[in-house]
């Protein structure tokens, strides 16, 4: 008698059958965890990272000083002696500060590879400052009093600077040198005490370029606005000046020379686009 309860199916049947209940488990399983995972709080993405790309607009405001060494010389002529001549030379050259506010505007592009940023900016600020050097104490051969004075007015500061930094996120820290560019009223004078006196002038007015370096960092506090601080260091040839000392009897040529620093500390707003 045969067992009626002997499974006499195939053997690709049994597969078929396991294939099934393996199927329905990972199924049922993978159903599962998604209804739990469906249950659990999503974590919000991160904030992308600031990006320093772009051409921006701004203005700004600072303090800056002028430092300037002046020169004097004296040629032998027909109104000071030799003797005289040399003290005066020696009497007219010494060094002079001048401290002035700026204010103006600048406008530049940046580009960003990584953390690193690089670009080009120029700039024009009113920058007035007038160093000013005066010697009265010394005296001619004859024991007559003399005076020189020396002055430099400068008039405007702007700037061409490629810029290259560092970004962290909203945080820019930069390097940055180019050409500057300002203009200046140079005047050196004489004036003695003689009878009648003698006086004479030499004076120069011109748009100077020379170069420019420093540093400073930049904040964006909003998508479309920046802040800055920066220090700039800038120097400018010497500039010279021919002119004459004239008096009872003659005359003298006079030379004067000075040359030019600016040291500024700003404070700046930018709108990029």
């Amino acid at each position: 008698m045969s067992n009626p309860f002997v499974d006499t199916r195939p053997q690709a049947q049994r597969f078929i059958f396991a294939a099934y209940l393996v199927t329905a488990t990972i199924t049922f399983a993978c159903g599962s965890t998604a209804a739990v995972a469906a249950d659990m709080p999503m974590k919000a993405p991160a904030a992308p990272t600031y990006q320093w790309g772009g051409c921006y607009v701004g203005v700004n405001v600072g303090g800056g000083a002028s430092g300037t060494n002046f020169g004097s010389t004296i040629d032998p002529g027909t109104y000071l002696a030799a003797a005289d001549a040399a003290t005066v030379s020696g009497s007219g050259g010494g060094g002079a500060n001048g401290d002035g506010i700026l204010a103006g505007g600048q406008v530049g592009c940046n580009l960003q590879s990584g953390m690193l940023v690089y670009g080009l900016e120029g700039d024009i600020d009113y920058f007035h400052s007038n160093p000013q050097w005066n010697n009265n104490t010394n005296t001619l051969a004859n024991g007559n009093a003399f005076a020189i004075s020396q002055s430099l007015t400068t008039s405007f500061l702007a700037t061409v600077r490629p810029r290259i930094g560092i970004a962290a996120d909203r945080n820019l820290a930069y390097i940055t040198g180019g050409a500057a560019f300002t203009s200046i009223s140079y005047t050196e004078g004489y004036v003695d005490a003689n009878a009648p006196p003698g006086t004479g002038i030499a004076s120069a007015s011109r748009t100077l370029v020379g170069w420019t370096a420093g540093a400073g960092w930049e904040y964006a506090w909003a998508d479309n606005w920046t802040v800055r601080a920066e220090y700039l260091y800038a120097s400018f040839p010497t500039t010279s000046a021919l002119g004459a000392i004239t008096g009872a009897g003659g005359a003298n040529t006079l030379h004067g020379s000075t040359d030019l620093v600016i040291q500024l500390i700003r404070a700046g707003v930018n709108f990029k686009f």
